[in-house]
């Protein structure tokens, strides 16, 4: 009895209900060795025939029975590997998946796979084992098939998906499901990184799981993992990932702060449920820039998000004091070119942003730039949101790269990242 061949196909026919005897075309297109003679013993090969015979006459059961019996007489690996190569084909005949497993790895651990099909087995054996849900045979499979230098970008997210199944639905934060879902996303990355190697498009969709198995997970690589699905797939969802992420992780930012980071969700349409509309609303009136309050609330209820009543206390008071504080614009940008320092550009330019005349409102921040006395990390963050609304994505490229530290770096950061994908 002599290695199964071609063992390749016999593999691959494992998967889709095949035999795996090949025709004989098939095994000389291959052009190889049939490799060394295996001796197996005579009384194995007296139970393998005789399990062959009854698969032979679909008597499964009789076949089963039988090479119980080779098994308990095996003695060397080469017993092991034959009756291996049995209990796969009879697995594929019945249609009997924890037969075919039970052959694949048997016939695996005997040490007589050929070498240069090892790594493409144990990837085989790994994707069964995961589809039984047998994880941690799928990640012992996986990591044989890598050591043995196979296709790093479809054997891990096999065993990132085995990780994961281990970690299950639980509670994801403690151990050791913690500890699983950290070796899934390590896999998963090393997925994506195997797959940009290889010149392949990464799934957008690994990126989103990644995010949503470290915050569950409570792991400080989420952000790392929200950054990475906005690059895959930059949609506001993606972006209001971040965003939010960055508030987690900045709580005790200003009012004014917060309202230039939601400013970012809503240019990249990330508003989503009603407390994106409320949240941004509400910090606008809190800074008294009443255009935005108004508009912000406009979008929500022209979206079916917000209802009549919700937010209705601050939007009335707003449409209140708008007129007023329209008529007094005017004025107010006489008033900033005589004044000794850039307050007052800078809080003109900040009504105009709200109204959404960004022409006049990056004009006035640049008033306010030169006059001094003001706030450079926050002017420079209003130009660059102004000049992003008006269009003019280089000018507002370089306002936030003035932008020089602290929570106001990292909004001016998530704009650029932003901008980054507009251009």
């Amino acid at each position: 009895m002599r290695f199964v061949t071609p063992l390749s196909l016999a593999l691959a026919l494992a998967l889709t209900g095949g035999a795996v005897s090949a025709p004989a075309s098939a095994a000389k297109k291959e052009e190889k060795p049939a490799g060394r003679k295996l001796n197996v013993s005579p009384e194995v090969l007296k139970s393998l025939q005789a399990a062959q015979k009854a698969s032979d006459a679909q008597d499964f059961a009789g076949a089963k029975t039988a090479l119980t019996e080779a098994d308990g007489k095996a003695a060397s690996n080469d017993d092991k590997y034959q009756i291996g190569a049995i209990k796969l084909n009879t697995g594929i005949q019945s249609k009997d998946d924890a037969l075919k497993m039970e052959g694949l790895n048997q016939m695996l651990d005997s040490g007589l796979t050929p070498p240069e099909q090892t790594g493409q087995f144990n990837m085989v054996a790994a994707d069964a084992a995961l589809a039984q849900k047998n994880y941690d045979v799928a990640i012992s499979r996986g990591q044989a098939a890598l050591a043995a230098g196979y296709k790093a970008e479809q054997v891990n997210p096999t065993i990132a998906q085995a990780y994961f199944g281990k970690a299950g639905t639980g509670n994801a934060s403690a151990e050791p499901a913690r500890g699983f879902n950290q070796q899934g996303l390590a896999a998963l990355k090393a997925a994506a990184d195997a797959t940009k190697a290889s010149g392949q498009p990464v799934p957008a969709q690994w990126y989103q799981i990644g995010v949503s198995r470290a915050a569950a997970a409570r792991l400080p690589e989420v952000t790392d993992w929200a950054k990475w699905a906005y690059a895959a797939n930059p949609s506001g969802e993606n972006l209001r990932t971040l965003i939010r992420l960055f508030q987690q992780a900045n709580p005790n930012i200003t009012n004014r702060e917060n309202l230039d980071v939601l400013r970012l969700m809503s240019a990249a349409k990330g508003l989503v449920v009603a407390a994106d509309f409320t949240e941004l609303a509400e910090m606008a009136s809190k800074t008294g820039i009443y255009g935005e309050v108004k508009s912000t609330i406009d979008a929500g209820r022209a979206k079916g998000v917000l209802n009549a009543s919700q937010a209705g206390d601050i939007y009335q008071a707003a449409v209140g004091r708008i007129p007023g504080d329209k008529s007094s614009l005017g004025a107010a940008e006489a008033d900033a070119g005589k004044a000794a320092n850039g307050k007052v550009a800078a809080a003109t330019g900040d009504a105009y942003l709200g109204y959404g005349d960004y022409a006049k409102a990056a004009a006035m921040f640049e008033l306010a730039k030169q006059k001094g006395g003001v706030d450079a990390d926050e002017i420079n963050t209003r130009l660059g949101i102004a000049k992003t609304m008006g269009g003019d994505n280089a000018g507002a490229k370089s306002a936030f790269e003035a932008v020089q530290g602290g929570a106001r770096k990292q909004i001016a950061d998530l704009w650029l990242t932003y901008l980054g994908t507009k251009a």
